[in-house]
């Protein structure tokens, strides 16, 4: 009897076990964004408790190709706050200019920041500009402060606030058929300043960095680009993959004459592993956005099979 009873005990925490709900992970109250635009000075953007600085470098006049990069095309530095159990954590990522490097890199690790990531978005761009990615945790106010003091160095060092340059009045030509794009491509964009833009999350995939998850808020996301007309068109754009999708992503806009120009991590600590791929393409628009498609093709393909199972 008294064996009966105990296999029917863990007959029912088995059971109690397989059929409870599944809890998700504990939501955390909405980052302290008074705190943070009083110490960083400026305001930003909230997002189902997240918060967003955006910084146009509009101090920046760049080329590539023949075509002006403005902030819309990828030309921004954002930093962004996360809740967590014990503040907040923090990401960013920085527009710099080659000369700039040295000393913000400098500058992140005296706050006590980590740097993370430094890339290229574009190739043959004059001036020359790369990105850095930094992050770090802790109370929101203290993580606004290094973050401005960051930002602060980069002011220094460009002789004054970049979003304050001439190019926030520029536009670019868009002659671009988007109508036909949405077709293609499967997804619609944003029109700024003559560049049209898709941003394109990845809800088949959890990630998280020190536990925290990480939105397509937080640069979680897949994004593509435009400017110019039908016959000459430019794409620059940011792929993120899982591992097995790098070498098809790539494999994909290669075969289809899309440049890659960088292959890279944005984070250290993440799970799954992600990696971010930039490409610059420059050619009919019709035949691009069929390659970023091919492209596109290739990711989520395993969780799609497994959920079709």
């Amino acid at each position: 009897m008294k064996r009966l009873i105990t296999n029917s005990l863990f007959l029912f925490v088995l059971i109690s076990f397989f059929s409870a709900p599944v809890v998700s992970a504990q939501k955390f109250k909405s980052v302290d964004t008074i705190a943070i635009e009083k110490v960083m000075g400026m305001k930003g953007k909230l997002n189902n408790g997240e918060y967003k600085i955006t910084i146009p470098q509009n101090d920046l006049s760049v080329m590539v190709d023949g075509f002006k990069i403005i902030p819309a095309m990828g030309l921004s530095t954002w930093v962004a706050f996360t809740p967590t159990r014990n503040g907040v954590m923090f990401m960013g990522d920085l527009v710099v200019t080659e000369t700039d490097l040295k000393a913000v890199q400098q500058e992140i690790i005296k706050q006590g920041l980590t740097s993370t990531a430094i890339h290229n978005h574009f190739i043959r761009n004059h001036p020359n500009i790369v990105f850095m990615h930094m992050g770090g945790s802790g109370n929101a106010e203290l993580m606004a402060q290094k973050a401005k003091a960051v930002l602060d160095k980069i002011k220094e060092l460009r002789g004054g606030n970049p979003a304050a340059g001439t190019a926030s009045s520029e536009t670019v030509t868009n002659t671009l058929d988007i109508k036909k794009l949405d077709d293609i491509v499967g997804y619609k964009g944003e029109m700024t300043k003559g560049v049209y833009k898709y941003t394109i999350g990845r809800p088949d995939v959890q990630l998280k960095e020190h536990g925290v998850t990480i939105s397509t808020f937080l640069g979680f996301n897949t994004w593509a680009a435009w400017q110019g007309t039908p016959e000459k068109a430019a794409v620059a754009g940011d792929f993120t993959m899982l591992e097995e999708e790098v070498e098809p992503v790539l494999k994909a806009l290669i075969e289809n004459n899309i440049e890659v120009v960088a292959l890279h991590t944005h984070m250290v600590h993440e799970q799954p592993r992600i990696f971010f791929l930039h490409y610059w393409g420059v050619g009919n628009a019709e035949q691009l956005a069929r390659g970023l498609r091919a492209a596109l093709d290739q990711t989520g393909k395993t969780r799609r099979g497994m959920m079709n199972m």
